[in-house]
């Protein structure tokens, strides 16, 4: 392994010094930490449940890949927001009240055949041809696009958290300063402080941290969240139920996401890689490659899946703003997300731990989210650029006019994200999902594409 003195960057396999890692690693929480817990809280799961199957998919991932391939796949697993809507629509319930287990179980059923789906998948690109049979699917104006509407889509979540609106605060000047602070501290961190040492790697912590500290005086830091936290307290896990009355609609609702999330993994896959062969190339690194595990990557997302669904873990994926993290403070390190990983099980098992991380104002990370959500769909855009995607072409126009405006405008329109189209109420009672609408829809619009173009190749 290659070391510098001073070293100011990770690449997959480095191996930072324990201090270093430990904050590495809590970063990596903190970042993944919002949101992963507000999924639970909206689809009413057990929060300290779901941050023990977010760690126990990640360290699986981490693990297999390094003994697979040899390197680690540098991606943290947290709960997916592409997935909300369909496991609300099981569990109906209302924001922090937690389901019935057996709404839960029944949700969990379609989590696991998600992750089914995801391997399934991974399995037929990986021993089909890979990255060319990826392409021909779901090529970078899909994968682009989609990863711009994960992004995008989630701005108005964000705003809402950093003004109060999700819990109809009305006297929010407090929430909004709070908010602002924070994103404004944190941009300030992440172009500043990069390259500066260590510290300039810290970013999102120093960011929190200071929106944190300004909201303390504000009255925005809920203390009894810690003083009346357990010490200790064990995880709620429940098992899938595969034999209930909504048990085929969860399937059918809950596993059709994947068409979502296969291309959000695909492009986080793809974006990671990019920088870290960027990165290694700047300091006269050998490159990693990592693209070409398309389908061992989607084999790793599907197994993390199944972790949810076997544990009570919400459905997910690898996280977009955890590489952003990555991008930004340009830390690579398997290992330092390992340690994630580990802290995310211990803080499952810690009530007292869980109560001050979840003591963070909803204002504070609503101002880290306006920045990290943003940059998802910025790497989308880089990710279209850097495979040269010809935006002159009708036919990628068409392709991605599509994903975006169904996707974002159906998923910000709408209640819950889901559209009003009156087929397939049996398995859709409430709507389609519109980010996962976008991407069938742009997916096979580029399908219909290729077809003609063979025609027309096989004329001339």
């Amino acid at each position: 392994m290659k070391k510098e003195s001073n070293n100011n960057y990770y690449l997959p396999n480095d191996k930072p010094p324990l201090g270093r890692m430990l904050l590495l690693g809590l970063q990596h929480v903190l970042t993944m930490f919002p949101a992963t817990v507000l999924v639970a809280l909206l689809v009413g799961f057990h929060v300290n449940t779901v941050l023990l199957a977010s760690g126990m998919a990640t360290l699986v991932a981490l693990i297999l890949s390094k003994l697979k391939i040899g390197t680690f796949i540098p991606l943290y697993y947290g709960s997916s927001f592409s997935y909300l809507a369909a496991i609300m629509a099981i569990t109906k319930t209302q924001y922090g009240v937690v389901a019935s287990d057996e709404l839960i179980r029944t949700a969990q059923a379609g989590i696991v055949c998600t992750g089914a789906i995801n391997i399934l998948v991974g399995l037929v690109i990986h021993y089909c041809g890979g990255k060319k049979v990826i392409n021909k699917v779901l090529p970078p104006v899909v994968t682009g696009s989609v990863a711009c509407v994960i992004g995008f889509s989630l701005g108005f979540t964000a705003l809402q958290n950093a003004s109060g609106g999700a819990f109809g605060i009305v006297d929010n000047g407090p929430w909004w300063l709070v908010a602002f602070i924070t994103l404004l501290a944190t941009i300030f961190f992440s172009v500043f402080l990069r390259g500066k040492g260590f510290i300039g790697m810290l970013p999102i912590l120093l960011g929190a941290v200071v929106g944190y500290v300004v909201a303390i005086p504000l009255g925005l830091v809920d203390f009894s969240m810690i003083t009346q936290a357990k010490i200790i307290e064990a995880p709620h896990i429940t098992f899938p139920l595969f034999t209930g009355e909504l048990s085929m609609t969860a399937i059918a609702s809950i596993a059709i996401m994947a068409i979502a999330t296969i291309p959000e993994s695909t492009a986080h896959l793809y974006q990671i890689s990019l920088y870290v062969d960027k990165l290694a190339e700047q300091k006269g690194r050998e490159k990693e490659g990592l693209s070409k595990h398309i389908g061992f990557n989607l084999i790793l997302d599907g197994l993390g899946d199944m972790i949810n669904g076997l544990l009570g873990g919400a459905a997910g994926t690898n996280y977009g703003e955890n590489n952003s993290l990555m991008v930004i403070t340009q830390n690579y390190s398997g290992y330092s997300l390992i340690c994630a990983a580990l802290l995310a099980i211990l803080l499952s098992f810690s009530g007292t731990l869980s109560g001050i991380v979840r003591s963070i104002p909803t204002a504070v990370s609503g101002g880290l989210s306006i920045y990290l959500f943003g940059v998802i769909g910025m790497q989308g855009i880089a990710l279209m650029i850097e495979e040269k995607v010809d935006m002159f072409d009708p036919r990628n126009l068409a392709v991605g006019a599509v994903i975006f405006i169904i996707g974002v405008g159906g998923h910000i329109g709408y209640s819950n994200g889901l559209m009003p189209i009156p087929l397939l109420q049996s398995i859709f009672p409430d709507g389609w999902p519109a980010i996962a609408t976008g991407a069938l829809l742009g997916i096979v619009l580029n399908l219909i594409f290729q077809i003609f173009s063979k025609k027309e190749k096989t004329k001339a």
